[in-house]
């Protein structure tokens, strides 16, 4: 979905961005002597958090509890890229207002990382009974939601990594030694996934929502219906697609139907309703609530709560 972002409003705010210094970043005071990092979505400020601790000053651009799809950013957001020593964002269409930004400060001190550029992409899919988006994008689209994978989200971290240890090599040993320790929980937690559905009795996941998680089913080799695509920013979808999905959990005695998280929960409401399943959510690590972020909650929370959830869908 393309995002309109005047040039103006760039203009405007240029001079305060090259001027203003040492901004506190989202997530508490700066420290003095940090790399300054910016990062547009959870998953990848999550990941510096754990990689560089205290030895990064690091924003998140996208509030707590917002809809990412339909973000826009604010004068101090641009302040705050362009101050930034790295700065990483998805890299797919629903970040064109990160291209107008870049392409109108002076990039030349910043380390530029795009989440889709560290891993394999795919395009995004339409399966059978999936609401399919009134207005085409010209091209392929590709699947944005890169880090839903454990697998990709340890080539992310290493990428990640590899910037902070080029930015900043006086404490690239103490990245390493945290990237480390990450690789081998993402590895184990990818061994979770794997086992619950090895020992599954079927393969197949219902969402009454967005699907958002192209990447996890096919590193675990399962097969999904969905009401919509997962860059998708519908909200209601037609009467033919909510039978369909009711069919399929009926005909395949599917136990669960999943929403995901900050969704209105209205489609996977109504298909439980009608078919007994168990609605639960499984989080696509997109964003959070702003409780979840105050206490702190992680990736790795999320994902391994997700483990429970799939094996309770695959039963």
């Amino acid at each position: 979905m393309k995002r309109l972002f005047p040039a103006i409003f760039i203009a405007l705010f240029f001079t305060a961005a090259l001027s203003a210094g040492g901004q506190k970043a989202r997530s508490g005071a700066g420290n003095p002597g940090a790399v300054n990092v910016v990062t547009t979505i959870f998953p990848s400020y999550d990941f510096v958090r754990v990689i560089a601790g205290d030895k990064a000053n690091l924003t998140l651009l996208l509030p707590p509890g917002a809809e990412s799809h339909s973000f826009e950013p604010t004068p101090q957001d641009i302040i705050r890229v362009q101050n930034s020593a790295l700065f990483i964002y998805v890299g797919g269409e629903s970040d064109e207002w990160v291209d107008r930004i870049l392409d109108s400060i002076d990039t030349s001190k910043i380390k530029i990382l795009a989440l889709m550029d560290a891993v394999e992409v795919v395009e995004e899919e339409i399966v059978e009974g999936m609401e399919e988006e009134e207005e085409e994008e010209e091209g392929v689209a590709y699947d944005e939601h890169v880090w839903t994978s454990p697998k990709n989200a340890a080539l992310i971290v290493q990428a990640i990594t590899d910037a902070l240890c080029g930015i900043d090599g006086a404490n690239a040993g103490l990245y390493r030694q945290n990237t480390a320790a990450y690789l081998a929980a993402l590895n184990e937690l990818d061994g979770e996934f794997q086992t619950v559905v090895n020992n599954a009795r079927r393969k197949t996941l219902v969402f009454g929502d967005r699907f958002p998680f192209r990447y996890f089913a096919d590193a675990y080799g399962l097969s999904y219906f969905a009401a919509f695509l997962g860059c998708s920013t519908e909200t209601e979808c037609s009467a033919a697609t909510i039978a369909f999905l009711i069919d399929k959990v009926k005909d395949e005695k599917i136990p669960v139907v999943f929403h995901i998280e900050l969704s209105n929960e209205k489609i996977a409401d109504t298909i439980a309703e009608a078919t007994g399943a168990k609605k639960l959510l499984f989080h696509a690590c997109h964003n959070i609530t702003r409780r979840d972020f105050d206490n702190g909650l992680t990736y790795m929370d999320l994902q391994r709560n997700n483990v429970g959830r799939l094996r309770e869908a695959l039963q």
